[in-house]
């Protein structure tokens, strides 16, 4: 083979590894240094924070003595408090106990039991502001469609009509009146499938009649990492002109005949636009549909086939930037979403209602984060913030080694009045070290072999 040949995969990888180390060393670091500024205020010393593990790269200590460092291995990280023996929080006994009285206040063993759980929730914790944050910042970037419906710009399509013009107001949608964005989706719905419809606007402070492109034509304007159309090459802006010959005008269509297949692979005409915006290029691909299991509002799970993209308007509507509080609520409802998609679809795997494909491992998770940060800056950042909440949620589950394993551990002695026996702690973390193993290794085993 060719070196030639192998360049654009060897980028790939390249690429993918980047992105996947970039995402992971953010979300670590955040949740890090949740435990380290939360113990700090809570009087408890940290020897070492390190992100990565195995030989030091980079190291420099500061004026409390808290060692910050750089390791070789960018899959994780700790915070080592005095008087711990490894990166787990373990007790080291002999250091512990040849501390001065004085000096053990200042370590995880020896601080109140309420600075320990609150340093302990405070790395989860960060994970859901960070994903909070991130969300919202998004949000406010982007910004939200102005109402009524204005056009901010008409995206790049094969014979695109010029009737509709940038910054027309839409009144009406096939003679359906659109006040505010609920009733132009409402007009959508009963509007006829055909390449032309006719527009009420007002331009200029009148208002006429136009006719334009169906309003929400076949274009892709979203694809979904790991999926049939990301494999195939499509990208995000290419438009779906037929499909195994029979030409389409709605994104509608392309739903009711990917649904329709049960998996038989489909031949797509698309065309493809200049970068530069000056013209286009016909392409053809051949994918098949994938099972996919869909999250549905109830919490329950459907199962649909789906070739992996989300289509878009004919235009892009004017926006605004919203307000500090509805940004952050947005992050906030966001950051609920995928906690609940998340813990529901873990119980719809262990009871079998849907697929333990589901469950991705880091090859997975890598080659997610590279799908998504070949989309752009925007589509990378809310990668982030979905795989934030997902790391904060995964470690208050309630296994030793994991955060909420030590959470449990200190309700334990809350409830008794000690903790659990040193004996016990070693025989509980070395059981859930074990199960993270399995986990991990089945998760593994998800990337190599599902579909």
């Amino acid at each position: 083979m060719e070196l030639a040949t192998l360049l654009p995969s060897f980028g790939g990888l390249i690429w993918t590894i980047a992105a996947f180390i970039v995402a992971l060393s953010v979300i670590v670091a955040v949740h890090e240094y949740g435990h380290y500024i939360v113990g700090r205020w809570c009087g408890i010393r940290a020897e070492v924070f390190s992100i990565g593990f195995g030989p030091v790269l980079f190291s420099r200590t500061d004026r409390r003595g808290t060692q910050w460092q750089v390791a070789a291995l960018p899959f994780g990280g700790f915070v080592k408090f005095l008087g711990d023996a490894s990166a787990a929080s373990d007790k080291a006994s002999d250091d512990y106990e040849a501390l001065p009285e004085a000096d053990k206040r200042h370590t995880m063993h020896g601080a109140p039991l309420w600075a320990r759980a609150a340093t302990v929730a405070a790395g989860p914790v960060f994970n859901f502001v960070l994903s909070i944050l991130m969300f919202g910042v998004l949000v406010m970037a982007q910004g939200t469609p102005k109402e009524p419906v204005e056009i901010g710009a008409l995206k790049p399509l094969p014979e695109q009509s010029r009737t509709l013009q940038v910054g027309d107001e839409i009144l009406a949608v096939g003679g359906t009146p659109t006040p505010d964005y609920a009733g132009f989706f409402a007009a959508l719905g009963d509007l006829p499938v055909q390449e032309s419809v006719s527009y009420t606007i007002r331009r200029d402070g009148a208002e006429r009649e136009v006719e334009g492109r169906y309003p929400f034509p076949p274009i892709i304007d979203q694809l979904q990492p790991r999926s049939a159309a990301i494999d195939v090459g499509l990208r995000k802006g290419d438009v779906i002109l037929s499909i195994d010959g029979a030409p389409i005008v709605a994104f509608s269509q392309l739903q009711e005949t990917v649904t329709a297949s049960e998996g038989r692979p489909l031949v797509l005409e698309v065309w493809r636009p200049d970068r530069d915006g000056g013209g286009g290029e016909v392409l053809e691909f051949a994918l098949a549909p994938r099972s996919v299991d869909l999250p549905l509002p109830d919490g329950g799970f459907e199962q649909r086939w789906l070739i992996g993209m989300t289509g878009g308007l004919a235009f892009t509507p004017a926006t605004e930037t919203p307000g500090l509080w509805e940004s952050t609520r947005a992050g906030v409802s966001q950051t609920i979403f995928i906690i609940e998609s998340s813990l529901s679809g873990l119980w719809h795997m262990i009871t079998g209602a849907i697929s333990s494909c589901n469950l991705s491992g880091p090859i997975g998770i890598a080659e997610t984060s590279g799908a998504a940060a070949s989309q752009g800056a925007s589509s990378f950042l809310w990668f982030i913030a979905v795989l934030s909440t997902a790391v904060g949620l995964l470690n208050l589950f309630p296994i030793p080694v994991l955060d909420g394993g030590h959470l449990v551990f200190h309700a334990w002695e809350a409830a008794t009045g000690n903790p659990p026996s040193d004996k016990a702690l070693r025989v509980l973390m070395g059981a859930g070290l074990t199960l993270m193993l399995m986990l991990m290794v089945f998760a593994l085993t998800n990337d190599l072999f599902c579909p």
